[in-house]
């Protein structure tokens, strides 16, 4: 089946502008076959993530931080829609009853799965309204639940993907549409089900990821994501002064970018659609017309120009048996499964005869639970406060420009790949 997957991120669609911008986006692709999966507008998920520790934490929080995701709402609505009676309010009624629902109750047993209840709403509200404004400005669609399509285990927060159900679904869902009907196809980024009908998010900025799922079950002939720059740059431009637009790079650099960091491509996007060769295309929605960004099959000389990534707020652990023994293989894996079972991802490892450094970012909750059961068996130092850099395709000079005046506490290199722990000057 011809066709391609758009993704729209929470930048795009911010207000109603922007709204009406995608739109006009759309409009330039009259004859083509088109799934575009939505995020939630602008800082939604912030905002419902500020909701849901409020639930949990501060309680006289709640009434506010809910006013100010249904306002926001509201206001994009009457700007859209001045007609009050539009049917979109009785669309998004059932969205905010919903918020409210979960929020009156107590917290349930785990923050994971009640953040997988609530934080999906900003996705199903986003889709609510975008579809409504298309279709009213001729553009005809029809809203799918990403929920009903993409299927998952019950990993909340970071959830795993049946393929086999997943595709089926998806491939029959949008065989039956577009054999019936010349509209849109529209779903939300980021959310899934699991067996029991419960709602699961596949991570952070996983919007991407879902325009990749949806691309490999249907053998797209493409992907275009939708960003606020021209292209895939070498570095993040909050960070790095002079950036360059990578014009085409390979699925294998884009993987490794995405490993180390970088914001701009979701980890998991890449290898569902490298599996099919789907090229993806980053390009501007404030400039549609430019060339954008291509990760295919190939790269072209850009692939060699330096790339700089940068996490701050690291923090570095330094682990040591507690019986003064070397490092041996049964120590690595026990410490790989408490890792895992904490949730804490690893940036940056490193180990000698007695000591096994790893970087991580600074999540103090998930920290805390590491370091008690770590403390039965292990002896840990660390240092906060660090910042990671990653350079793809160093050259000794670009590396001794970047750390000048900078404290580097670790290093490593391959290569292609360089990697240093420095104090960070920004905390």
């Amino acid at each position: 089946m011809y066709m391609k997957v758009f993704k729209f991120g929470g930048a795009s669609v911010k207000d109603a502008d922007s709204v009406r911008n995608v739109g006009e986006i759309i409009r330039n692709y009259p004859s083509e076959k088109l799934v575009i999966v939505f995020s939630a507008m602008a800082k939604t998920t912030n905002a419902l993530e500020g909701l849901l520790n409020a639930w949990y934490f501060h309680p006289e929080e709640i009434n506010d931080k809910f006013q100010e995701i249904f306002l926001f709402h509201q206001n994009i609505i009457q700007e859209l829609f001045p007609d009050p009676d539009h049917v979109v309010h009785q669309m998004v009624a059932p969205f905010f009853a919903g918020i409210m629902e979960i929020i009156s109750a107590e917290p349930g047993l785990s923050y994971d799965s009640d953040y997988d209840a609530l934080v999906p709403y900003g996705e199903l509200l986003s889709t609510a309204v975008i579809g409504s404004y298309l279709h009213e400005s001729g553009l005809p669609n029809h809203v799918f639940d990403a929920g009903e399509l993409i299927k998952t285990n019950s990993q909340f927060r970071e959830a795993g993907i049946n393929w086999e159900i997943t595709c089926r679904l998806i491939s029959d869902t949008a065989g039956n549409f577009f054999n019936n009907s010349s509209g849109l196809f529209i779903s939300q980024g980021f959310i899934g089900k699991n067996e029991e009908g419960h709602r699961t998010t596949l991570g952070r900025e996983g919007s991407d990821f879902t325009a990749a799922i949806f691309a490999h079950c249907l053998d797209a002939s493409e992907v275009v994501i939708w960003k606020n720059v021209d292209g895939l740059l070498n570095a993040d431009p909050k960070y790095f002064e002079n950036t360059v637009k990578l014009n085409t790079i390979s699925y294998q650099d884009a993987i490794e970018l995405s490993y180390y960091g970088a914001s701009v491509i979701h980890p998991r996007t890449i290898q569902p659609l490298e599996n099919k060769k789907i090229p993806l295309k980053i390009k501007s929605f404030l400039n549609p017309g430019g060339p954008g960004s291509l990760i295919t099959t190939h790269s072209d000389p850009d692939s060699v120009i330096p790339s700089y990534i940068f996490k701050p707020n690291q923090v570095l652990l330094s682990i040591k048996p507690n019986d003064f023994s070397f490092i041996a293989e049964t120590h690595l894996r026990d410490l790989f499964s408490l890792f895992t079972e904490v949730g804490l991802k690893i940036n940056l490892m490193q180990n000698s005869a007695i000591s096994f450094s790893v970087c991580v970012d600074n999540q103090s909750d998930k920290l805390i639970l590491l370091l008690t059961l770590l403390k039965d068996n292990f002896y840990v130092r660390y240092n906060e406060h660090l910042e990671l850099i990653t350079v793809r395709y160093y050259t000794e000079p670009v590396i001794q420009e970047l750390l000048a005046g900078k404290m580097v506490i670790l290093e490593q290199k391959s290569r292609i790949t360089a990697q240093f722990v420095t104090i960070d000057d920004s905390l």
